[in-house]
């Protein structure tokens, strides 16, 4: 579903509205492109959870494939300086 900047200009937030009940995202045009996405907060708080999701499968494979390291957070830091 696609809303222009002018149709958001002229309508606000009713434009939104109405397009939200057909479809979970709506994209925003500025001079013909794409520029932003709008959605529910339900629908951003699902997007946020499968994010942290998958970065809970990225850190245990890397945990499981031995790609980590234990040290202090003062030895982390230093290593942080040398790198």
């Amino acid at each position: 579903m696609i809303i222009t900047a002018n149709e958001l200009k002229t309508k606000g937030v009713k434009a939104i509205e109405k397009k939200i009940k057909e479809d979970e995202r709506i994209l925003l045009t500025v001079r013909g492109k794409a520029k932003y996405v709008v959605m529910s907060v339900e629908e951003y708080d699902k997007m946020r959870e499968a994010e942290l999701d998958l970065a809970i499968i990225q850190i245990n494979k890397e945990i499981e494939e031995g790609k980590y390291t234990i040290e202090t957070a003062e030895e982390h830091v230093k290593r942080l300086w040398n790198d």
